[in-house]
């Protein structure tokens, strides 16, 4: 199957950065749109892709899902339909474009597979919605890597399978503006003009959203990762919602996170 996109990495979104908590200031900065560009070869390693099923035998094996990897799912088709069980004839609950309207692969987390259906983490409110979506209308691909954020020590780290190799210290939401826990994964990496702004060089947007923030800068909301131009600030409280790192450790986490990774924050 061809997992061209995942191999990309992600893909820099040719739109306005639109997260939640992408500054200590209430109102985003005015060099908040971001230039078109788009990752030709993000140095992601190779991700593995998931087996065809074979064709001669009467009851063919699916793929082995390695213990330490997550499923990607990247649409195939211009609209992926998204059913509330794993059924035609059950509920069709959202429709979504392909590629999304910042021109980005759609992408979901796969949480589980049943007899031709994926069941997957939606990029909508509320958080931690899923729905069911068609296996024929996606590419699947593992991706061994992780992200996991934890509040209470300040700490984010990444994982490559049983490798850690990000360790960092994060800023995140005051009480005000609480940082959401929950399950999440990457749907986008944003790449605002001035690398010295408040959002630093890069930006990954998540598919989850502030519980305070139900619009932002005329967006949705959304809860990313990203760099700081108020690198004192990493290590306290002090954003609407998102997950600040020093700036050299969000531009070498845009060198090889692609779209799909599971972020869990707790």
């Amino acid at each position: 199957m061809n997992n061209r996109h995942l191999r990309r990495g992600a893909a820099i979104a040719a739109a306005a950065l639109l997260l939640s908590a992408c500054g200590a200031e209430e109102e985003p900065p005015e060099e908040s749109a971001v230039t078109e560009e788009v990752v030709e070869e993000a140095p992601t390693e190779d991700l593995s892709e998931v087996e065809e099923e074979p064709e001669e035998p009467d009851e063919p094996e699916e793929a082995e899902e390695p213990e330490t990897r997550s499923l990607v799912a990247t649409s195939t088709v211009d609209e992926v339909e998204v059913f509330a069980e794993p059924s035609e004839d059950s509920e069709l609950t959202h429709t979504m474009d392909h590629p999304t309207e910042r021109g980005v692969p759609r992408v979901f987390l796969v949480e589980e597979r049943d007899d031709g259906w994926l069941e997957v983490l939606l990029p909508v409110r509320p958080n931690g919605s899923t729905g069911w979506i068609r296996e024929a209308d996606v590419d699947l691909a593992w991706n061994p890597y992780e992200v996991e954020v934890n509040l209470a020590d300040f700490r984010m780290t990444i994982h490559r399978e049983d490798e850690l190799i990000v360790d960092e210290t994060i800023g995140y939401g005051d009480e005000d503006t609480p940082t959401p826990g929950g399950r999440y994964y990457i749907t986008e990496l944003l790449q605002p003009p001035d690398p010295t702004g408040v959002y630093g060089p890069f930006a990954f947007g998540l598919s989850g959203f502030s519980d305070v923030h139900l619009s932002f800068a005329g967006g949705e909301g959304v809860i990313g990762i990203h760099g700081t131009n108020e690198p004192d600030s990493i290590g306290s409280t002090v954003s609407n919602g998102c997950i600040r790192v020093d700036n050299d450790v969000i531009t070498d986490m845009a060198s090889f996170l692609p779209l799909g990774t599971p972020v869990t924050i707790s």
